[in-house]
């Protein structure tokens, strides 16, 4: 906006110009691109009133003055007249151009073609503002913030329905720990750096985020698998071990749960069955486990050719949470059936034997609960033939990998992932010789 004429002491400012002249000058040389310019003729002009003195306002009422699109102020379509006392940009008397355009050449100046900033409230609320402040404070005064930082975040749940079930993701937090050489066995670990970097991450580093869910059918709420559990909620001090706090901040009592139903025996999915002394996390649930990986891994023949290090460390650790308090509530369950109304299990192998996977499925909508079909997506639904240490059977992994991802495109399924970044609810597509996940935009209604 510009003044069309300088204001009169005393006086008035009869116009102000709202559309400037337009021209295109000639470009400074070949292939730059041609510079707009604002001549000072002005094409429409509106008269303006003398609004009282800038002194005599607060900085309210000043910014008030400055919105000309504001109709419900007393100060609506007209200018500011110039004193001295309230000059934040130049002495004397009120430039408008040189005031909104700092920096910029003074139309004073120049007397042919100048350049003009796209003016909107914004910019002359920011100027206002900041003058007001400059105006009121001395400048050795420090402003102090009315409370410290947080220094932590917020509980990390979010919830979406499918049909008529609610599900409700409750982060379990993550782990995050350096990578060995062998993370991926069938690749070497400087091409697993090219692809932390391709999503920004940092080499060597390996962050892996625990999402268990909770599902509300409306007669049984249900958590899907259990994550790393209260004994590492404090060992991490907080960083992992969180489905049963984040659980609480979304409004559900694990007291309440009266099913648990687990995808397979890693430890970040039954770990969460107990909490840190040994008593149960869901006392009133019973536990649906997969018929398969409940007869390998309970076999003692099978714990016995266990290969010494990680294979033997999970037998163990099986063993430890299924004690004779979780036994008693376990029931197993088959491939292809329902485990409760509206959720089918779908069997997965290849990262462990009875690996399993769930579709959830209501009102015509419907959504992929993978477990541990991929690990983390940036790595493995992008390169679906890398094989993870932590895949039992590698090849089987794979194939499976595969086939799920491929149906997944194919039915525009969305799908929930374990070790998806929270939410972890996402679209899937092809991309190059595998997948990329689309994340979900967050909704804020249910």
């Amino acid at each position: 906006m510009l003044i069309a004429r300088e204001p009169v002491a005393g006086g008035f400012v009869p116009e102000v110009c709202i559309r400037p002249q337009r021209v295109t000058a000639s470009p400074p040389a070949t292939g730059t691109t041609p510079v707009v310019t604002h001549k000072r003729g002005c094409l429409t002009t509106t008269p303006v009133n003398i609004c009282p003195k800038a002194d005599t306002l607060g900085a309210r009422d000043q910014l008030a003055v400055l919105d000309s699109r504001s109709s419900t102020t007393p100060f609506s379509n007209c200018a500011i007249r110039a004193v001295q006392s309230w000059d934040p940009f130049q002495t004397n008397r009120l430039n408008w151009y040189d005031a909104c355009n700092p920096g910029g050449t003074s139309r004073e100046k120049v007397q042919g073609d100048t350049p003009m900033t796209n003016l909107t409230r914004r910019n002359l609320l920011a100027g206002t503002a900041g003058a007001t402040v400059a105006a009121v404070l001395p400048f050795d005064t420090s402003v102090k913030a009315a409370t410290p930082p947080a220094g932590r975040q917020a509980p990390g749940w979010y919830r979406y329905k499918i049909g008529t079930i609610e599900i409700t993701v409750a982060t379990d937090g993550v782990a995050r720990f350096k990578m060995a050489e062998d993370h991926v066995t069938n690749i070497k670990l400087d091409a697993v750096n090219a692809a932390l970097a391709e999503v920004f991450m940092e080499k060597d580093m390996m962050t892996t985020p625990y999402n268990p869910i909770a599902v509300n059918t409306g007669s049984k709420l249900a958590v899907i698998d259990t994550g790393t559990g209260d004994s590492n909620y404090k060992k991490s001090g907080g960083v992992g071990g969180q489905f049963v706090t984040n659980l609480s901040a979304a409004g559900i009592d694990r007291t309440a749960v009266d099913t648990v139903i687990i995808s397979h025996y890693h430890g970040d999915h039954i770990n969460g069955l107990l909490m840190d002394d040994n008593s149960l996390t869901y006392p009133k649930a019973e536990i649906l486990v997969p018929a398969i990986e409940h007869t390998f891994w309970m076999d003692d023949g099978e714990m016995g050719r266990a290969s010494p290090g990680r294979m033997q460390t999970n037998f163990k650790n099986v063993r430890r949470v299924f004690n004779p308090e979780v036994m008693k509530r376990v029931k197993t369950y088959e491939w292809d059936k329902e485990v409760l109304p509206g959720v089918i299990a779908q069997g997965t192998p290849g990262h462990t034997p009875g690996h399993t996977s769930f579709v959830i499925a209501s009102g015509g909508n419907s959504v992929y609960v993978q477990s541990d079909v991929t690990h983390v997506p940036f790595l493995f639904a992008r390169h679906p033939d890398w094989h993870a240490f932590y895949d039992q059977d590698g090849a089987k992994a794979e194939a499976t990998r595969r086939k799920v991802y491929d149906m997944l495109v194919v039915e525009k399924l969305r799908v929930q992932g374990f070790h998806y970044p929270f939410p972890s609810l996402a679209h899937i597509e092809k991309y190059g010789i595998g997948y990329r996940e689309i994340p979900v935009i967050w909704n804020p209604t249910i």
